[in-house]
């Protein structure tokens, strides 16, 4: 079988099943739920200019999540171990691309962590503000505590995830829920100056109203970008081939609901131009409605739905290297597992690749290229389910995907055009994510000679 793993496997301590539904759900949630939202709203209603295409696009990216989480399950029952996409390539397109598949994976979530500690000192510094010009140490120092928290165990880290995951979920649907309640100010709907251009005052189905609304779906694709997380720690999740395609599912449609709300209550609180002219729509709607003493409460949840992803990357990070290593891929120390289960080496080397990404200076780019490769991912594993179905009927699949061929037909073309708009809008990125593809050829062959293969 091309995704067997080497004998030498038998020999490693296995992880620990001991994660349930609640927290595969809360991984997932956690792992998609950031920053975005509370920002994107803005810039897709500039660029839309229409309340109910607004939130029609809005369903549509969910939609999209929606099949995605439907093709995706059926993996993810079919091969419930550790390692995410990793797994898929590897035991659908042989050795090679997984090791591929798996860099890239474990690189755009390195760059994650690194972007979201960041992130968070940001926030920290605008609500203590003494740590505002110490951006790069309190990131790291954010960074190491993460790590030190899943140094510990499993139970710790999972516990963690639980408790973020639903204050952040709470605090966001209060926020929703308060946008409809509460009485808004006559100001907070007064118009700007000047209406930036939007898809609603183009011709219909011409093609600069088609770019426009192409250019809004890409922003809220990436916001809904993450449902897949309970894939990683599927090797430690009980009833695995069940739990995580529920959880995927569920996370889903949960986020699609919470999305459309947000959005409904921003554009209730704030007017339609208003919230076009919005950076931070989530905070102007908090001014509006609390009269102009939401900016602390937004800093707050915004900094929570930060610290929720750090943790959950976190924790599927270094399971990819895990399962590399495991596969003989990477060092074979990688695989090692503490008794709390944890694989301390593959987080230590995770944690220490984002802290230099911190320190570097070049983080932007670095986010801009993995904006890129994240696409890949989903390629490979819609593609994965289309070789399997036809190479192998007959594998067992505790879960299909509904509807299939279309829904995974339709995410798989949507991803390859994701992608393509991708590098077409930023060539460099696009070419350091070609070269990185590359150079995993050598780094491969070079492993494979030093198993003596």
């Amino acid at each position: 079988m091309t995704g067997s793993p080497p004998a030498a496997a038998a020999a490693v301590a296995p992880l620990s099943r001991i994660l349930g539904i609640g927290f595969s759900l809360a991984l997932a949630f956690g792992n998609t739920v950031g920053v975005g939202i509370l920002r994107l709203p803005g810039t897709v209603a500039a660029a839309l200019g229409d309340g109910p295409m607004i939130l029609g696009v809005w369903i549509a990216g969910g939609i999209y999540a929606l099949l995605g989480a439907v093709s995706v399950a059926e993996l993810a029952s079919m091969f419930p171990t550790a390692g995410g996409f990793y797994v898929y390539a590897r035991r659908t397109f042989g050795p090679g691309t997984g090791f591929t598949v798996g860099w890239i994976d474990w690189l755009s979530n390195t760059v994650a962590v690194a972007y979201a500690v960041i992130t968070v000192a940001d926030f920290g510094a605008a609500l203590v503000p003494p740590l505002a010009g110490h951006r790069e140490f309190v990131a790291v120092a954010v960074l190491s505590s993460f790590t030190s928290l899943h140094w510990m165990g499993i139970r710790i880290g999972s516990g963690v995830q639980n408790a973020i995951s639903a204050t952040v979920g709470l605090l966001l649907l209060g926020l929703a829920a308060a946008c409809f309640i509460l009485p808004v100010p006559p100001a907070s709907a007064l118009p700007p100056a000047m209406a930036p251009p939007s898809a609603v005052s183009l011709p219909l189905l011409s093609i600069g109203m088609l770019a426009v609304l192409a250019a809004a779906l890409r922003s809220v694709v990436v916001t809904y970008d993450g449902w897949y997380g309970a894939i990683y720690l599927a090797e430690e999740t009980v009833d695995a081939t069940r739990t995580v395609p529920r959880a995927m599912i569920a996370c889903a449609v949960m986020i699609t609901a919470l999305y459309v709300l947000i959005n409904a209550g921003f554009l209730h609180a704030l007017s339609l131009p208003a919230l076009a002219a919005s950076k931070l729509p989530a905070a102007d709607a908090a001014a509006a409605i609390f009269h102009g003493g939401g900016g602390v409460f937004v800093t707050l949840v915004s900094l929570l739905t930060v610290l929720s992803l750090v943790n959950a990357v976190l924790l599927g990070a270094p399971r990819i290297l895990y399962a590399i290593g495991r596969d003989g891929l990477f060092v074979g120390r990688a695989a090692a597992v503490s008794a709390g289960g944890t694989p301390r080496v593959a987080l230590a080397v995770t944690s220490g690749a984002a802290a230099l990404m911190v320190l570097s200076g070049s983080l932007e780019q670095l986010i801009a290229l993995a904006a890129v490769l994240y696409v890949l991912n989903y390629v490979s594993a819609y593609a994965a389910v289309f070789v399997l179905r036809i190479r192998e009927p007959v594998l067992p699949r505790p879960f299909r995907a509904v509807g299939f061929p279309v829904t995974t037909g339709l995410v798989l073309v949507g991803s390859i055009l994701f992608l393509i708009a991708a590098i077409a809008d930023d060539p460099r990125s696009g070419g350091l994510a070609g070269a990185l593809i590359l150079g995993a050829a050598p780094a491969y062959a070079w492993l494979r000679r030093r198993r003596g293969e």
